[in-house]
């Protein structure tokens, strides 16, 4: 699915502004859209009050613009995840998948034009119970299973404007932040009780009320205070990547993406990583163990996003000529076998 070329049309100084700016930092207090329309009628020129924002919220979301709104969980933080990918022979290919997708752990999954077809996120509450699962695949598809867990956060966030005629995400920007953040494969969240039933009732979005903290507090039978506090706590941790309008980048054009793997000489990846990274064409920039037994000799992945095939195939030939210059292959996505949130049922469980 995707919207009419033309969709931007139809959006008004609003619209582009609930859209644009405020993918993340939406105010954690009681009556956050009553700040919200504060901050947009002063930018815009334009009267609007909570009750019409809260009404644009639910048209775009309904339009297919947003996905939800909510908060942005981090999967990596709060338990242990690992991308991975089989090796899927074309005639057992829709097969191999089915299996693979039928696993509530397993969020993400794409075909990919490469050798190593399938791609595919595990997240689960424990390291144990995710090589588990990863075993289990192997043994029931008959496909060895390449685990490439994150080891280093250089930049990943799918916040960029898209009310614009981008060819490639953040065309219009200048530069991004960036920090290196390691990435413990035994992460297991030291969750609260409170946080933990917060997770839970989050992670499908937020109520689309005047007082969504409070209506999860109702939820999970907590005071109101206690679950802001969680909020907070979450967000300084990591747990939470940021809260607001999750946009639907395919739906609004953003519909061509390439993963790119590189051999970068290990002792240059931190640097090379953080300069990357801060780059704004880049959506994804990780370190990923290499696997030469498996003849997988990648250690870095990157992602760029685009509107136009020929603006992301331009924009890895800079990145190769100027900022990598070391062997990679190109993994374009081809087609969508899964996308979902991680279950955090699992991820929030003692030792499931």
């Amino acid at each position: 699915m995707s919207l009419d070329a033309d969709w931007r049309a139809d959006v008004d100084a609003v619209d582009a502004a609930l859209i644009d700016e405020y993918q993340s930092g939406f105010p954690v207090e009681s009556r956050p859209f009553e700040r919200v329309a504060r901050e947009i009628s002063a930018e815009t020129g334009v009267d609007v009050d909570a009750d019409e924002l809260l009404d644009r919220v639910r048209d775009l979301r309904e339009r297919g613009v947003f996905r939800r709104f909510g908060a942005v969980l981090n999967p990596p933080v709060i338990g242990s995840s690992t991308l991975a990918a089989v090796r899927a022979p074309d005639d057992r290919f829709d097969e191999v998948a089915e299996v693979i997708n039928g696993y509530r752990q397993v969020n993400h999954n794409y075909r990919r034009d490469h050798e190593w077809n399938q791609w595919f996120v595990v997240t689960a509450g424990s390291r144990e119970k995710r090589d588990e699962i990863l075993a289990e695949i192997e043994a029931r598809t008959g496909c060895e299973v390449l685990a490439l867990p994150m080891l280093t956060d250089y930049y990943i966030d799918l916040e960029f404007p898209v009310v614009n005629a981008d060819r490639f995400a953040r065309e219009s920007l200048d530069h991004t932040d960036v920090s290196a953040t390691r990435i413990s494969e035994d992460a297991r969240g030291d969750l609260s009780a409170v946080e933990a039933d917060l997770l839970l009732a989050i992670q499908d979005g937020f109520p689309l009320s005047a007082t969504p903290y409070a209506d999860v507090a109702r939820e999970i039978d907590a005071p109101v205070d206690d679950v802001l506090a969680a909020v907070e706590r979450l967000l300084a941790d990591g747990c939470i990547k940021r809260i607001g309008c999750v946009v639907n980048h395919v739906v609004t054009g953003f519909t061509n993406n390439c993963m790119v793997v590189w051999d970068v000489p290990d002792d240059e990846l931190d640097e090379r990583g953080e300069a990357v990274g801060s780059l704004p064409y880049v959506t994804l920039c990780y370190h990923r163990p290499r696997r030469p037994d498996q003849e997988w000799p990648y250690n870095m992945f990157t992602m760029i996003h685009g509107r136009e095939a020929e603006a992301v195939d331009a924009k890895i030939d800079e990145l190769a000529a100027d900022h990598l210059p070391f062997d990679h292959e190109r993994l374009y996505s081809t087609e969508t076998l899964k996308q979902t949130g991680a279950r955090y049922e699992d991820l929030v469980a003692d030792g499931e």
